[in-house]
């Protein structure tokens, strides 16, 4: 838990106000009547959250999913963004036992050359997106600094919106790489536990959970437009996961006013070689229950649905609450452009292989717009 030498400590109190309550947040104290009293509200409290995510709104999910639905249309009227991840390598120098990155996970690893990024993009590009989220393994070593700035650069040649799901880093570096054209940055805390952590991530820099956790503010103090929360669902207890990453995006959105909030609701998913964790189960329903209570809570954030889940459950969430979803995707090293040679294996399994005009299709088939941009620089 004590930050290495290398690692900025920016004194925010932050990360103690999120654990306090969620340590504090018992989600069996809350009633029919306390979710009632959450979905009349026009502008849900912290309270009201907490009470969305208990056991005790699921009998009432289909009203809390009428109400996400009204807010999300409200605000985001029916248009869903569309963006692809691009793996650029998968080296890794933390050993997170759920993850096949993981340096131990005996799996092909590659990572691609500036040259093999402009090919990969350009494919990716030749598709209609105009946004793309950046992917590597966990290691400054093989993945620098410097590299990742490369590649957000040539990205900005193709792409609108660059997103960026490295390792977490100094608010100097996000600086620099802010200025190479990315946009935003996502972390997964993966979960607010900091016990469980500890036995989840067994070698590392990831190990150091404050750092992980204030890396948010960090990218926000290197001016970074947007960032990006989540938990993995499953590793822990999804109730208070869930409520802690709600918590952590609203308290840094009342300090960083400016600050665009995004949410993911990835579930665990199988990995190669690794059969040792099984999962807290979180159904589909409660899957809908989180998503729809960050949509009450953070009216204004943007909420992911990755192809983490299958066809179904990502056209179901869009119609509801969900505002981007991800198409034409791979999680292994290179697997856009048909030039590169020496690809890596993937990081999970995905579920929903569709391509762009798959997804593009299936929205519209929804009533709904597709928008391949959601932001333009003037």
């Amino acid at each position: 838990m004590t930050y290495l030498p290398d690692m900025e400590d920016i004194g925010s109190d932050v990360m103690d106000q999120v654990i306090s309550a969620m340590n504090a947040y018992n989600y069996d104290i809350y009633t029919e009547n306390d979710v009632r009293r959450a979905l009349s509200h026009d502008n849900r409290s912290l309270e009201d959250f907490k009470a969305l995510l208990s056991p005790a709104a699921l009998p009432l999910l289909e009203d809390i999913a009428q109400a996400a639905q009204a807010e999300t249309r409200k605000h985001f009227g029916n248009s869903v963004c569309m963006f692809t991840p691009a793996y650029i390598a998968n080296y890794c120098e933390n050993y997170c036992i759920y993850c096949g990155f993981n340096c131990h996970n005996h799996i092909k690893r590659a990572q691609l050359n500036e040259e093999e990024i402009e090919k990969e993009f350009a494919a990716i590009a030749k598709t209609g997106l105009q946004e793309i989220l950046i992917l590597t393994g966990e290691s400054r070593k093989r993945s620098t600094v410097e590299y990742i700035g490369r590649a957000c650069e040539i990205a900005r040649k193709y792409f609108r919106v660059v997103g960026l799901e490295v390792y977490p880093m100094n608010s100097d570096e996000y600086a620099h790489l802010h200025q190479c054209g990315a946009d935003y940055v996502t972390v997964f805390q993966e979960t607010y536990n900091s016990d469980k952590y500890e036995t989840l991530h067994l070698a590392g820099h990831k190990r150091i959970f404050p750092y992980r956790f204030n890396a948010q503010e960090r990218a926000l103090m290197g001016g970074m437009r947007g960032v990006g929360f989540a938990a993995l669902l499953g590793l822990d207890d999804f109730r208070k996961d869930a409520f802690a990453t709600g918590m952590h995006a609203w308290l840094l959105q009342k300090k960083y006013p400016h600050a665009e909030i995004a949410f993911s609701c990835p579930r665990l998913r199988p990995i190669i070689n690794n059969d040792k964790i099984n999962p807290m189960d979180v159904h589909e329903a409660q899957l809908l229950q989180i998503v729809c209570a960050y949509r009450l809570f953070m009216p204004f954030a943007s909420i992911t649905i990755s192809s983490r889940e299958c066809a179904r459950v990502r056209d179901n969430l869009v119609n509801i609450a969900a505002t981007k979803i991800s198409a034409g995707v791979s999680t292994g090293i290179g697997e856009h452009g048909e030039e590169v040679q020496d690809k890596g294996d993937e990081q999970f399994e995905i579920s929903d292989g569709r391509s762009v005009r798959e997804v593009y299709d299936a929205l519209v088939a929804e009533h709904l717009q597709p928008v391949m941009a959601e932001y333009i620089y003037v």
